[in-house]
């Protein structure tokens, strides 16, 4: 495991925002597997149950709101992060309509006052993470590639849309390329990732965990819009792409200092209803109804990326396909639900880089 990413992770002191969330306790049990000393900064878990908990990992974990530019910095002079992975945010689309204010307070005057706290302190590597939501959707056929404009239809993704040409001020102004270990030593990436799946989720209005929770319960679980068309793929697929991005920032790559788009394959992109059915493969007790509200907020019917770049230039791809990555995350939440609160995801990593591997994968290698 420590040899992974060229064994770049080993001893560093790797700062995660928003670890206590989905996407970030996995991220931060892969980094801790690797021998990184991982430092946590985050709300608390924001479900109950939660993956974060369940890990019980030897991390230091720092409960603190990224608003909070005093105890940002506090931390950061503390333990003095050789690179940041920013994912805290404030995540659901549908909440972004409910709370547009704290959407945008978190999700870009958040991001900045992270920015400021990595200028300030010097931090050699910043991973900034927005989403592929941060396009400007003209829900074409074809993926989005990471020179298309940023947008946002909803207070979420128009957020995030923000957060990454906030990111692309401070690479010019701030952490400019041509500028490195003249005026700065910092280099800053911003990596957009689709619709990622597996154990572990229990946000709300996630569809995914509406199944499991419904199947939990031994309740249909309601489909609000079962023609919409996303890129699934496992959490597991984009978090290696943010590690990949991490250790050519950390071997002082200035030319990967830019933004990068880690999507499923075009085989991931199917729509919602299609999602159901397979995952009912998995677990005969899933049952579903379709109940489309005409009176809900406008969510995209299609969108997916172009990740062309990172196959090229970064040598990324996907290690699983589509049906792979819905097998492992039902068995992960059938087991937690049928056997006792087991957890996989710890099998769940090891088999992902073993397939990583046998594929030849450079990260793996």
């Amino acid at each position: 495991m420590e040899n992974l990413f060229s064994g770049i992770y080993k001893n560093q002191t790797v700062l995660v925002t928003g670890h206590t969330g989905f996407k970030g306790s996995w991220l931060v049990y892969w980094l801790n597997q690797m021998g990184a000393k991982v430092v946590g900064y985050s709300l608390e878990a924001p479900t109950n149950p939660n993956h974060i908990e369940l890990l019980n990992l030897d991390i230091i974990s720092i409960i603190g709101d990224i608003r909070d530019l005093d105890k940002l910095n506090q931390t950061f002079e503390e333990y003095k992060p050789d690179i940041v992975f920013h994912l805290a945010a404030q995540p659901l689309v549908r909440l972004s309509y409910e709370n547009p204010i704290e959407t945008y307070e978190i999700n870009v005057i958040g991001t900045l006052k992270v920015f400021e706290a990595c200028k300030y302190n010097n931090v050699k590597a910043i991973v900034n993470i927005t989403s592929d939501k941060a396009y400007e959707n003209k829900e074409w056929i074809w993926g989005y590639r990471e020179n298309d404009p940023m947008g946002g239809y909803d207070p979420y993704s128009s957020s995030k849309g923000c957060a990454d040409i906030l990111a692309s001020s401070y690479r010019n102004s701030y952490f400019n390329i041509k500028e490195y270990k003249k005026t700065h030593n910092t280099l800053l990436s911003t990596c957009r990732a689709g619709n990622v799946i597996g154990g572990g989720d229990w946000a709300k209005n996630r569809l995914i965990t509406d199944i499991m929770v419904s199947v939990s319960q031994g309740k249909k679980v309601s489909i609000r819009n079962p023609k919409a068309t996303r890129p699934w793929e496992h959490v597991l697929e984009p978090l290696s792409g943010y590690l990949a991005i991490g250790q050519k920032l950390l071997e002082e790559k200035i030319q990967f200092s830019e933004a990068w788009n880690f999507g499923s394959s075009d085989e991931g992109s199917i729509t919602v209803e299609e999602v159901v059915q397979n995952v009912k493969k998995y677990w005969n007790k899933i049952d579903y109804e379709i109940n489309q509200d005409s009176t809900q907020f406008h969510e995209a019917n299609l969108l997916k990326l172009d990740c062309s770049k990172a196959h090229i230039l970064l040598k990324w791809k996907n290690v699983w396909d589509s049906q792979t990555t819905f097998k492992k995350t039902v068995n992960w939440y059938k087991a937690y639900y049928e056997n006792n609160k087991k957890i996989l995801t710890k099998s769940d990593l090891e088999s992902y880089i073993a397939d990583a591997k046998s594929k030849n994968i450079e990260w793996a290698v």
